[in-house]
């Protein structure tokens, strides 16, 4: 099967992905994110497969692959939108991709049904901010950019109609709906960083002197990304380093201080559990495993402000500004309590947690 672009083409593609920034990340990382990509890029092939040859067979080929790629992640489906649309733009095949789709949908329908049920593991997302749309901008405008470059179409999909959806389709959708509901993590569409490779390895095909220029740029893409690519290997580059925010809360508490996180998340003491072993946590009613949730239960606020009044100093692990807070009430009450009836001894920011101490007055 010649895709749209030709081999070429693709081999300066498959040269660029290592080298994008936020591949180097998740490609090292314990999670799913990499391996959506993988199968959202054998899913891309399979589109290509099925709208050349057709058969059965490769449309099932395409549907499990895409079926898999959203059970590990189910804002893949985004993707299969993506490739909706390079079917409708290229008037190729509608029927079988719209069955294949269907029966992805069908399949990952319990497990959308359950995750909605679940829907407060992703309260902490916040609105897009700046940097998010400006990020979102730049790589959209380079990857239109590239596309006027693109050689002529080699097959039944022209390369715009394939990369450009699978580009700038996911995460616009997520950014577009995140007034109704902040859902856009861009590592949730990593896959569209597949659309950016083909765009810019079907570009430097088309330079001319393409030998000499597309080695050099290469050479330099490389120069310029992997000195970074180190830096993204290291615990310092993770939003969450929970292991530096167990070190700061051991550091800055003693023994018998209590424990409080704002909001309730208790991402920061599931992975390092020891450093925080010798605090009260104030608010916790039931934990994790009794009962069955993610981050356990908290107390009523009444009774979680008898606790914080009956303590001398407090701990207080808390989100930086902007992130979304409790949606209970009890947020409120830690603050307006931490506020009235004690002061701040010492704070310190470590990643994207915000480590206060609080002390009766006086007792600092």
């Amino acid at each position: 099967m010649i895709g749209p672009a030709g081999p070429r083409a693709g081999l300066l593609a498959g040269l660029v992905v290592p080298l994008l920034p936020a591949m180097q990340r998740y490609a090292q990382e314990g999670r799913s994110y990499a391996l959506v990509c993988a199968l959202m890029t054998w899913g891309t092939w399979l589109l290509l497969d099925g709208a050349e040859a057709g058969g059965r067979r490769r449309w099932a080929g395409y549907g499990a692959v895409m079926l898999a790629a959203c059970l590990l992640h189910e804002f893949a489906v985004l993707g299969l939108i993506a490739h909706g649309v390079t079917v409708v733009l290229s008037r190729r095949r509608l029927r079988p991709w719209a069955v294949s789709a269907a029966a992805v949908i069908a399949g990952l329908a319990p497990l959308a049904l359950l995750s909605a049920t679940q829907s407060g593991q992703v309260a902490w997302i916040g609105v897009p901010d700046a940097s998010d749309l400006l990020t979102f901008g730049v790589t959209a405008l380079l990857g239109i950019a590239c596309a006027f470059l693109k050689p002529p179409g080699r097959g039944p999909v022209g390369l715009s109609a394939l990369a450009l959806p699978l580009l700038i389709l996911p995460a616009g959708l997520l950014l577009a709906l995140s007034p109704l509901r902040p859902l856009y993590v861009d590592r949730y569409v990593l896959f569209g960083s597949i659309g950016l490779a083909l765009l810019i390895g079907a570009a430097l095909d088309r330079l001319p002197s393409r030998g000499m220029v597309v080695t050099a740029s290469l050479a330099a893409a490389a120069t310029a990304l992997l000195p970074g690519g180190q830096q993204l290997r290291a615990p310092e580059s993770r939003s969450d380093d929970v292991t530096a925010v167990a070190r700061a809360v051991q550091e800055m508490s003693g023994p018998g201080d209590g424990l409080l996180f704002t909001p309730a998340r208790r991402a920061w003491i599931l992975a390092t559990p020891g450093p925080y072993a010798h605090l009260d946590d104030l608010a916790l009613a039931t934990s994790p495993a009794a009962s069955g949730t993610l981050f356990g239960t908290e107390v009523t606020p009444g009774e979680l402000r008898a606790r914080m009044l009956a303590s001398r100093r407090i701990v207080a692990v808390q989100d930086v500004i902007g992130e979304p807070g409790d949606s209970t009430g009890r947020g409120a009450a830690k603050l307006a309590t931490l506020q009235a009836h004690f002061e701040v001894c010492g704070t310190r920011r470590v990643t994207r947690a915000q480590i206060t101490v609080y002390a009766r007055p006086g007792l600092c």
